[in-house]
């Protein structure tokens, strides 16, 4: 599913346009992006949990000729199913 069906679910389900449903999932992607930025998580009981978690840096390979490569340490958002969600998989 990509985000222009998402939108047209979200607008079908919740008696929306499709314009006002952009406007909606637009400002909870922001609002998720600002509250991770910011350090904090982001919980949905029932659904999930998102976070960020820091990655080390590391010694990696290049996979066309082999090469030793390093690669930095960097922040990484995560997401963690809750158990609703987990059981209706």
């Amino acid at each position: 599913m990509n985000k222009a069906e998402l939108v047209a679910k979200i607008a079908e389900d919740a008696g929306l346009s499709k314009s006002q449903a952009n406007v909606a999932l637009d400002s909870f992607t922001d609002a998720v992006t600002k509250a991770l930025k910011s350090g904090d998580k982001v919980t949905l009981v029932g659904f999930g949990t998102f976070s960020v978690s820091k990655r080390n840096a590391r010694t990696g390979r290049n996979p066309q000729t082999g090469a030793a490569i390093k690669i930095k340490a960097k922040k990484v958002a995560r997401f963690k199913a809750g158990k609703e969600l987990a059981a209706k998989l």
